[in-house]
């Protein structure tokens, strides 16, 4: 079994200061905003950092590359015939302390370990990508 995530999502509400990333997934890249001053990234997005309370940001693409911090297995059928999915919370390797909650997709819960590492992929509803996040690929490691 290989679980892809719910078959229903809810969508954020785009707003001034986080559209950028719910729309960056369109060329394949994720971004966050980086603080000018500090170098600090910040997620959620937001119009003030919140190491150095500079307004001076700008989204940044990062590589993708996270680790797998924790994670859950839902299997309960919230929506009738849906399958089951991988919660995860994902750190970022630019900057760990930046962790998204996420599902990972395209692989078989029993795979799944605390420490994998991860990469971004996005999935497009309306005008919205969501990133997801999947097993490093052999070849993307070389």
């Amino acid at each position: 079994m290989v679980a892809n995530g719910p078959s229903f999502r809810l969508l954020p509400r785009l707003d001034v200061h986080n559209r950028f990333y719910w729309t960056s997934g369109e060329d394949g890249v994720l971004r966050f905003l980086r603080c000018d001053d500090c170098h600090y990234f910040m997620h959620p997005p937001g119009p003030v950092c919140r190491r150095c309370l500079s307004r001076n940001l700008t989204p940044e693409p990062v590589s993708g590359r996270g680790t797998v911090e924790t994670y859950s297995v839902n299997i309960q059928q919230w929506i009738p015939g849906s399958d089951s999915y991988i919660l995860a919370w994902v750190s970022i390797d630019e900057q760990p302390d930046i962790r998204l909650t996420t599902n990972l997709i395209d692989i078989d819960p029993d795979d799944v370990r605390i420490g994998m590492p991860v990469e971004v992929t996005f999935e497009l509803n309306d005008d919205v990508y969501i990133p997801l996040f999947r097993a490093v690929s052999k070849e993307s490691t070389q």
